[in-house]
C-alpha cells in the first residue's frame, strides 16, 4: 500500500451492482494501493479494474474454496499485506462469500475496513416506498422444502421480507410464497443500475402470471409486505383445547402455552377460556 494507509488490514470493497459508474472514490483508490484483491470472480472483476485503469494482482475466493483461501490470505495480512476483498457487484459477504475471511482476521486482531457502496438490497428498499422503517433480510431463499418451511415461521412476521432470487427460481419462489403467505403486496426489481432496470409494484398473483412460462433474465429482489394480522376467535382456542384435552394429557398450564406459541396469542388469553370450559371459572 502507499504511505497514506496501515499495512496489514483487509478492506471489504463495495463495486457496482451493474452501472460502473456507481464505484466510489475512495473504493477505485484502495483498489490502486491493495496488494492484493481478493475475488470471487477474477475474470468478472478484471473487467471492473481493466475499465478503471487497475492493474493489481488479482486472486480468486469463491464459496468453494472460501475456507482454504481465508488462511492463505489471512497469513499474508500478517505478513503486512493489505488485501482488497470484492463480490461480483456490490458489497462483498452479503449473500456472497466473505464472511468467514473476517470472522478470521477479527479472531486474530486483523484491522478490518468497510469500503461501503453499492448494493442490491438497499437499492432495492430505497425505491420500495414501505412505510415500515424496518426489513427482514434473507438473501437467498432454500430450496424445494426448506423454503416452504422458512416461508411458513415467517408467515407472521410484521415487517417486509427481503430475498434475493435467481431468474431460473423466480417461478417457483413466488408460487411458493403465494401458496403460503397469501397474496400479499410485493415489489420486485430487477437489473437494478443496468440498461433494463425494471421495478414493479403488484400483488403475488399478478407478479407470478407475469414469469411463469417466460425466461427470465437477470436477479431479482423481491419485498414482501406483511399480510394483515389473523384474527383468532375464540371458536379456534376452544377447538385446540378440546383436542388437547382428548389427544394430550398435559397441564393446564403445559397446555395453554402450547396452543399460544402455535397460535400466536397470549397464554393466559388461552388459560382463562380453558378454565371456563372446564367450569372452574
Amino acid at each position: 500500500m502507499k504511505e497514506d494507509s496501515k499495512p496489514g488490514s483487509l478492506y471489504m470493497v463495495a463495486t457496482p451492482i451493474g452501472n460502473l459508474d456507481d464505484i466510489t472514490l475512495r473504493a477505485i483508490k484502495t483498489l490502486k494501493n491493495a496488494d492484493l484483491i481478493a475475488a470471487e470472480d477474477t475474470r468478472h472483476t478484471r473487467k471492473l479494474l481493466n475499465h478503471l485503469g487497475i492493474s493489481n494482482e488479482l486472486v480468486s475466493y469463491y464459496r468453494e474454496r472460501e475456507q482454504q483461501r481465508s488462511e492463505q490470505l489471512i497469513k499474508l495480512i500478517k505478513d503486512g499485506k493489505n488485501i482488497a476483498l470484492v463480490s461480483d457487484a456490490g458489497t462483498p459477504a452479503i449473500s456472497d462469500p466473505g464472511a468467514v475471511l473476517v470472522q478470521k482476521a477479527l479472531r486474530e486482531g486483523i484491522r478490518v475496513v468497510p469500503v461501503p457502496g453499492a448494493s442490491a438490497l438497499t437499492a432495492a428498499v430505497s425505491c420500495s416506498g414501505s412505510e415500515y422503517g424496518s426489513f427482514l433480510f434473507l438473501g437467498f431463499a432454500p430450496v424445494k422444502s426448506g423454503r416452504k418451511k422458512l416461508l411458513q415461521q415467517l408467515k407472521a412476521f410484521e415487517y417486509p421480507l427481503v430475498f434475493y432470487e435467481s431468474p431460473k427460481r423466480a417461478a417457483s419462489f413466488l408460487n411458493d410464497c403465494l401458496n403460503i403467505l397469501g397474496n400479499r403486496r410485493v415489489l420486485w426489481a430487477r437489473e437494478l443500475t443496468k440498461i433494463h432496470e425494471e421495478l414493479r409494484l403488484d400483488r403475488l398473483d399478478k407478479l407470478l402470471e407475469a414469469v411463469q412460462g417466460k425466461e427470465q433474465r437477470g436477479e431479482f429482489v423481491f419485498i414482501i409486505w406483511p399480510g394483515k394480522p389473523e384474527v383468532i376467535t375464540e371458536e379456534q382456542i376452544t377447538s385446540k383445547i378440546l383436542w388437547h384435552q382428548k389427544h394430550n394429557q398435559l397441564k393446564l398450564k403445559d397446555m395453554s402455552r402450547e396452543i399460544a406459541d402455535e397460535l400466536g396469542i397470549s397464554k393466559s388469553q388461552v388459560y382463562d377460556l380453558a378454565l371456563k370450559i372446564m367450569g372452574k371459572k
